[in-house]
């Protein structure tokens, strides 16, 4: 059996897995792996920046898992039933990298010689949308553990709903590289409790336990004992010696065995295995290592420490092979799939659509318009009617709460829970477990074939701003939910009541952040959510409002709700406050003073309009009042120098809703106030 050397005052734990018979790795094998190590020192020396330390350490874990485990297709990136492989430790990115010129994804040694450079193809941590072959954006930790529960959770959903006897169209692994930074991340926490508890059996995790961080030995902060913790979740642990390859198979078949529990491969490895002065130290973790410590690897590694980029002929005809005899999956899928066809047409279709991204035409029409008779009614109520309306037209849609189910209204009626060993429900019960919800929902959407949607309380959604930039980051469809939008919320008081957040989200990129005025705009929104190319937020009311006319104004960010001719001002609100406006415009007009109201629910609908439309309902000349329940901040490029704002610059107040609006001057008195005082008439 083939061994590495290490340094000797290495421990490894007892019960670590070593291989007792003949093992069928060689010289060649090793030297595959090396090149891994050669590629990521030449790329990291070369940009002078790029955390060799994990590829190093990890190359012989991931040369077992992509050339005897993981089912991929080079030629296909995007090839549905592949197994999904994330690095969430993102600063390792150069594995990845190293691994796909090899096996011949789209990716070459150009790109890898152009690590880190601006406009390459290998930029510093895997980003989804820039490197064919990246499933999901990665860099800070404990997102892409996250993200892996999602595709497995999809993997399972997708497998309950169109599996059918003797034929699993939807059957792979998910593969996850995570290091003790993603472990100290508290979103791991909830992201492994959560996977623990529905017993995904399809997500295994290779823990790089190297026992090195940035400031040290991990022992000056860190010291869990991991396999005890995961245990305590309800995974299957392993520990192995991460440089054994025979080990490492054998980890792997065995976790692949346990079909009730997701699994954890505590890899005992060497940071930066191969760097005669740095490998085993905190130097070995991220700096670049210097031209001759680069040198003295590649003759340690059996490489020719005078070649840069250098890959043996034999080793990358292994390699490649490698990435052909994977591709060969999908070949056989592919006649899985037109088996299915032909047994289940329906399915088949419907599956079809949604994996490509589409919707079923003609889905809109569930949705219900609602009667400005009817008695007022808050959005987050409307919103929930609007999910019992579109969930049968939208197979792929599927959603859950961070158990605030009863408050946000994200149940569909007679819809069943996720649960383990049964997961052909349609809602997901998250916990209270928001940072890891916002995550879960990006590897969701980013696995492909679903729209997920997922809600709690709006001021808790800086529990989950990381995923929430992430999903904008990565273009993943996800619909955040966030109900209790202000101050509105009352008696919770300002522990509860947003404030900021608001401002925050908008400030975003890609992120479109809807805050409709009633239950008619929240139906549109819910439009615009549902085919979006991207992430997608809507903010709403806990308190009851009055219907507005059916319109679709909303699809455009924002339009003009009410008129007035030759208008004085502009009232300018969304959501709550719409309402508001409308009612300080009646007051105004006895008063002989005409104002235009506005109703504005999305900024970004809104920049996506022509200048003329944006000039037709916001004119530059005339003076304008926001009424807005949230900070001012941002508003100021849409009103030009004649403005007035009634907006909520502190902290909130506990008390009944109404009497915390009216504390902080969100009355018809105070707006009809304030629009005097602009037009100079007090």
């Amino acid at each position: 059996m083939l061994r590495p050397s290490r340094r000797p005052e290495r421990n490894f734990i007892a019960g670590i897995y070593h291989m007792t018979q003949e093992s069928t790795y060689g010289e060649l094998d090793r030297a595959c792996a090396n090149t891994i190590r050669t590629l990521t020192l030449d790329a990291v020396q070369t940009a002078n920046s790029g955390h060799p330390g994990m590829p190093l350490g990890m190359a012989d874990v991931a040369y077992v898992l992509y050339t005897r485990f993981l089912r991929y297709n080079p030629q296909n990136p995007r090839w549905f039933n592949r197994d999904r492989f994330i690095v969430s430790a993102g600063h390792g990115s150069m594995l990845p990298y190293s691994i796909f010129y090899l096996t011949g994804y789209d990716l070459s040694l150009d790109d890898l010689k152009h690590f880190r450079q601006v406009g390459s193809r290998t930029p510093g941590h895997p980003e989804n949308h820039a490197t064919p072959g990246i499933e999901v954006t990665t860099g800070p930790l404990g997102q892409g553990i996250a993200n892996s529960v999602g595709m497995a959770m999809a993997e399972a959903w997708l497998a309950a709903r169109y599996n059918r006897e003797g034929i699993n169209v939807v059957d792979h692994y998910t593969y996850v590289i995570v290091s003790d930074g993603d472990l100290e991340e508290g979103i791991s926490h909830e992201a492994a409790s959560l996977a623990g508890h529905l017993g995904l059996g399809k997500l295994i995790w290779f823990y790089d336990d190297n026992g090195i961080s940035i400031d040290g030995p991990t022992a000056l902060s860190y010291s869990d004992n991991v396999p005890q913790r995961f245990e305590a979740y309800g995974w299957h642990t392993q520990t192995v010696d991460g440089h054994d390859m025979a080990a490492v198979e054998t980890a792997i078949k065995a976790a692949q065995s346990v079909t009730d529990k997701p699994s954890i491969i505590c890899c005992k490895t060497v940071i930066g295995f191969g760097m005669p002065n740095r490998q085993g130290t905190q130097k070995a973790h991220s700096d670049a290592p210097g031209a001759e410590e680069v040198r003295l690897a590649k003759v340690k590694l059996g490489a020719d420490p005078d070649r840069f980029f250098d890959v043996r002929d034999d080793v990358l005809a292994k390699w490649r092979a490698a990435g052909m005899k994977a591709a060969a999956h999908e070949t056989a899928w592919i006649d899985l799939w037109s088996r299915y066809a032909a047994a289940h047409g329906d399915l088949a279709q419907e599956l079809q659509q949604a994996i490509n991204g589409a919707v079923p035409a003609g889905w809109e029409k569930a949705l219900p318009v609602f009667n400005p008779a009817d008695k007022p009614i808050a959005t987050r109520a409307a919103s929930g009617h609007i999910i019992d309306a579109i969930i049968n037209r939208l197979p792929m849609l599927l959603g859950g709460s961070a158990d605030l189910t009863p408050s946000n209204n994200t149940m569909p009626k007679g819809a069943a829970s996720l649960k383990k060993g049964d997961f052909s429900g349609r809602y997901i019960r998250f916990g209270i477990r928001e940072h890891a919800m916002g995550a879960i929902m990006n590897g969701m959407a980013l696995h492909g074939a679903m729209i997920p949607y997922g809600g709690t309380f709006f001021t808790f959604s800086d529990y989950m701003r990381p995923a929430i930039r992430l999903a904008a980051l990565s273009q993943a469809h996800v619909v955040f939910v966030f109900t209790h939008d202000s101050i509105g919320v009352g008696e919770d008081g300002p522990t509860h009541e947003p404030v900021e957040q608001m401002a925050s989200l908008r400030a975003m990129p890609g992120l479109i952040v809807i805050r409709p005025a009633d239950a008619n705009e929240t139906a549109l929104a819910w439009k615009v959510a549902v085919e979006a190319a991207g992430p997608v937020a809507l903010l709403l009311t806990r308190q009851a409002l009055p219907i507005l006319p059916p319109s679709t104004g909303l699809l455009r960010g924002a339009y003009v709700l009410q008129d007035a001719d030759k208008p004085d001002l502009l009232l300018v609100a969304s959501g709550s406050e719409v309402s508001l406006a409308l009612d300080a415009a009646k007051a105004l007009a006895a008063k002989d003073i005409k104002a235009r109201v506005i109703s504005m629910p999305s900024w970004e609908l809104f920049e996506k309009q022509d200048a003329a439309y944006q000039a037709s309902v916001l004119p530059a000349g005339l003076p304008k009042l926001v009424v807005e329940a949230g900070v001012q901040q941002g508003w100021h490029k849409y009103t030009g120098p004649r403005v007035r704002f009634v907006t909520q610059e502190t902290f909130g107040l506990s008390g009944p809703y109404k009497d915390v609006f009216k504390a902080f001057g969100f009355t018809v008195d105070h707006v009809v106030g304030e629009s005097l005082a602009l037009l100079g008439k007090v």
